[in-house]
């Protein structure tokens, strides 16, 4: 049986799927995270097959009812290979739904021959001239704003993982994402993760926050000497950036279960993560990591902030089933106020309400 997989697609993500060609597997989708979501939403509630489809911890509590937990179908001695933290951010009420494939955080990439004094915090970027590029749209805007409400000391859950959004820190958060916009580049609310690394590349930006995986296209680009990676800008109360784990999962309408689960296994091997790991990607196999050997001094800087954010600064999302609908109506709201179109107090009231309004269908 020909075995029908679903993947994330993008420069970051795309080298590692070469190996696919072995398995002669049928790709399904092949899209940006938030597109793929969305139609392995609609695929699997018409119980279409899918057998192996790539996924992300903060969706797959949302997926939950579709992911076929894996604790006894994956190799305990595979599992302990990975790093403990990626494979805890897989875990969703104690069950293995999903097995990490990489961790992502962002860290600051900076021009330095364009910007003399190094800016630590979002208020030194604001107070400076330098054009700092973020996600204007979608997941990334949304994980920019979380950034700056928990680094100034705010939360968007409270500890009954009910929503606060309306709170002083969330509007300070906007007003600063406004100002940023305003004097870095006026289709900055059209960007996407993609254009916001192309913006840097090219010279439109001096500096934004990226992914691992964009190293290769930072290292080939033609100011690689001028661009210098940084600690990721603090807030006024903490040193945050936002993470992640992509991973893999077997869902519930898999039709061969046993291919999907050796093919699974593939994926969890020290080789297939050396792969990530040599596009500049964290994989979350430990062996497979150790083994990176820097190409040069910046890139030795690189993996050495990296591993400091992971282990000092990284926050994650809640894990709620409602998540991707709150996060898809904040980013909407987030982005009218990037355009003209609404207040920094309205996008949070507004947020508030229909977050409750999700929350509150969800508890009937």
């Amino acid at each position: 049986m020909t075995l029908r997989i679903a993947l994330v697609g993008g420069p970051m993500y795309d080298h590692l799927y070469s190996i696919f060609d072995e398995y002669g597997v049928e790709v399904v989708v092949h899209a940006d995270h938030p597109t793929l979501n969305r139609k392995v939403a609609e695929m699997l509630t018409a119980g279409e097959r899918i057998d192996l489809l790539s996924t992300h911890s903060k969706y797959a509590p949302s997926q939950a009812n579709w992911l076929r937990p894996l604790d006894s179908l994956i190799d305990h001695s595979a599992i302990h290979e990975l790093a403990p933290l990626a494979v805890d951010l897989c875990r969703y009420h104690g069950q293995l739904l999903t097995i990490p494939r990489l961790i992502d955080v962002r860290i600051m990439w900076l021009r330095s021959d364009r910007v003399a004094t190094t800016p630590t915090s979002w208020d030194d970027l604001i107070a400076s001239d330098v054009k700092f590029g973020f996600p204007g749209k979608e997941s990334g805007l949304f994980g920019t704003f979380f950034e700056m409400v928990i680094g100034a000391g705010g939360r968007i859950f409270d500890d009954d993982e009910q929503p606060c959004f309306d709170s002083d820190e969330s509007i300070h958060a906007i007003e600063m994402l406004i100002a940023l916009a305003q004097k870095t580049d006026a289709d900055l609310p059209n960007w996407h993760y993609d254009q916001v690394d192309a913006a840097l590349l090219n010279g439109t930006t001096d500096a934004s926050g990226a992914w691992p995986g964009a190293w290769g296209s930072i290292n080939s680009s033609k100011f690689a000497g001028a661009l210098r990676p940084h600690r990721y800008p603090s807030g006024a109360k903490r040193w945050v950036s936002y993470a992640g784990c992509h991973a893999w999962g077997i869902p519930t309408t898999c039709g061969d279960i046993d291919g999907a689960t050796a093919l699974l296994h593939r994926l969890m091997s020290a080789e297939v993560h050396g792969l990530d790991a040599s596009g500049g990607n964290m994989c979350a196999n430990v062996e497979a990591l150790t083994q990176v050997t820097p190409v040069n001094e910046i890139d030795q800087e690189r993996l050495a902030i990296t591993r400091e954010t992971i282990n000092q600064a990284m926050i994650t999302y809640p894990s709620h089933v409602r998540f991707p609908e709150v996060e898809d109506a904040g980013w909407v709201l987030i982005n009218e106020t990037l355009r003209g179109l609404r207040s920094p107090q309205d996008a949070i009231q507004t947020l508030q309400m229909v977050a409750e309004q999700f929350f509150a269908a969800d508890s009937n």
